[in-house]
């Protein structure tokens, strides 16, 4: 559970929590509850990802016994909220796992092609291992564990209370950040005694153009919400589909190749509705479109299936345009020889690959093979760890190491910032403003940089908020 020092005002009836992830970082998503009675509630569990050398053992020490766990609540079905459920299930979990119905349908996708990643890199790492004798390393998990642990996933619907354990009920509100994504909302009833506890998951923006904004929540004791972008506000000048545009006449002009890393949820589909809006306009350049990621072709056609949950804009859109995430030029790539063919065309060309912090995929093989040519274009959708290879880009490197080799940076580097799923300190205020900041004992800053959570802990002390903190990994706090 961590060293001493780690614990605060803890005594042997208390209540806690300790945070096991995205604590004074962006991904790894583990907060386990402890109650009086020593049952153990686990909200999301999710792979650190981009973290550096340390990413692997990080992954493999959770920070607590997983056998102990009895429930887990999953917010949504990104990798760094879900990534580590089929290790959790390899260590010896054995209970339920509630999420929404979508969140459900997309982890099954994600922890499937997260498995055989897996495998794959341990097979690829033990060939190296082999030759320097050292022993041979298992997998963080296998395709075995990922489908025992769809099996244990309890869809809810948002709005609705549910038992999870005696005394524990929970309930999801939208958080308008991908399909299915939720708040979640414990109340914890113990000896006479309610408890009532909030975690935000990530939160989505209020004028997002595919989903709907998050919703209201009841008024909560103890609060844990994302601070990603705590210090700052997304552009509200050029819209996405215009910046794509000035990014493709770029490129054309180049007859160079756009490469668009792009997380496979959320992010790849958002790009197809700015094109398909852009077609709309008889704006669109008329070049191939590649979406290169048999999963983003996958959870595209899941996103599809649910469209109760997109905002009122895009079900209008969608009586005259039945599919808003399709246009001329849009092609899919499937097999790994269709996508290594994409390095001998010319351009101009837009590839639209996973991973949106260009760490892993197909995308990360397509930016060694442009990066150094300077009619290309790299840019970035979306947030990147500053460890990751998207973060060094962005920082300005000159030059950087993809697979052992090391290659000078002379293609564009850039980004389009306005594409955020996250939302920004006016959205995370927007989202607290149905609290009574009095009635709330303790609210915790999770899945952000140290440096922003404490520009944004200075904003919400000033709206009232009266005690605030930022984690360290594996903290642990008794509630009252």
């Amino acid at each position: 559970m961590g060293p001493p020092w780690t614990r605060y005002y803890l005594k042997i009836a208390d209540m806690k929590i300790a945070f096991h992830g995205a604590a004074q970082t962006v991904t790894g998503s583990k907060h386990l509850v402890t109650l009086k009675n020593g049952k153990k509630i686990l909200l999301d569990c999710g792979m650190f990802q981009g973290m550096g050398r340390d990413t692997e053992a990080m992954n493999r020490d959770m920070g607590f016994d997983a056998r102990e766990v009895d429930v887990m609540i999953l917010s949504h079905a990104h990798i760094d909220h879900s990534g580590l459920i089929p290790k959790l299930v390899g260590d010896g979990f054995n209970g339920k796992i509630f999420c929404t119905p979508a969140t459900k349908t997309l982890t099954a996708i994600l922890l499937e092609d997260s498995a055989e990643i897996q495998e794959s890199d341990a097979k690829f790492s033990n060939k190296k291992r082999a030759q320097q004798h050292l022993p041979y390393q298992e997998p963080l998990y296998t395709s075995a564990d990922a489908e025992r642990a769809l099996e244990m996933l309890v869809p809810v619907e948002y709005g609705q209370w549910a038992n999870v354990i005696e005394g524990v009920e929970v309930m999801f509100t939208d958080a308008g950040h991908i399909i299915g994504s939720a708040c979640v909302h414990l109340k914890i009833n113990e000896n006479g005694k309610l408890l009532r506890l909030s975690f935000s998951g990530d939160i989505g923006r209020y004028r997002d153009v595919i989903l709907k904004s998050p919703d209201v929540f009841p008024q909560a004791d103890y609060i844990l919400m994302e601070s990603t972008y705590g210090n700052s506000l997304h552009d509200p000048g050029d819209s996405t589909p215009e910046l794509l545009l000035k990014w493709i006449r770029d490129v054309i002009s180049k007859k160079g190749k756009l490469i668009l890393p792009a997380f496979s949820v959320g992010r790849t589909q958002e790009i197809l509705f700015a094109l398909n809006q852009l077609e709309l306009e008889n704006t669109l350049p008329d070049i191939d479109y590649y979406v290169d990621s048999p999963l983003s072709i996958e959870a595209t056609s899941v996103v599809k299936s649910y469209p109760s949950y997109f905002n009122r804009n895009i079900q209008q859109i969608m009586k005259t345009d039945n599919d808003p995430f399709a246009f001329r030029g849009l092609k899919y790539v499937k097999t790994v020889e269709q996508s290594k063919q994409l390095n001998y065309l010319n351009g101009p060309m837009v590839i639209i690959s996973a991973s949106g912090m260009a760490d892993a995929g197909r995308v990360k093989h397509h930016i060694s093979n442009t990066i150094e040519n300077s009619r290309n274009s790299i840019v970035f959708t979306g947030y990147c760890e500053p460890r990751s290879l998207g973060g060094r880009l962005l920082a300005g490197a000159k030059e950087v190491g993809i697979y052992g080799v090391d290659h000078q940076v002379n293609a564009e580097i850039g980004s389009i910032r306005s594409m955020s799923a996250h939302g920004d300190y006016e959205d995370l205020s927007q989202w607290l403003s149905c609290q009574d900041p009095k009635l709330v004992k303790k609210l915790f800053l999770v899945h952000g940089e140290p440096d922003v959570q404490g520009e944004f802990k200075k904003r919400l002390l000033k709206k009232g908020f009266p005690d605030i903190m930022i984690p360290e990994r594996h903290f642990e706090i008794g509630l009252d």
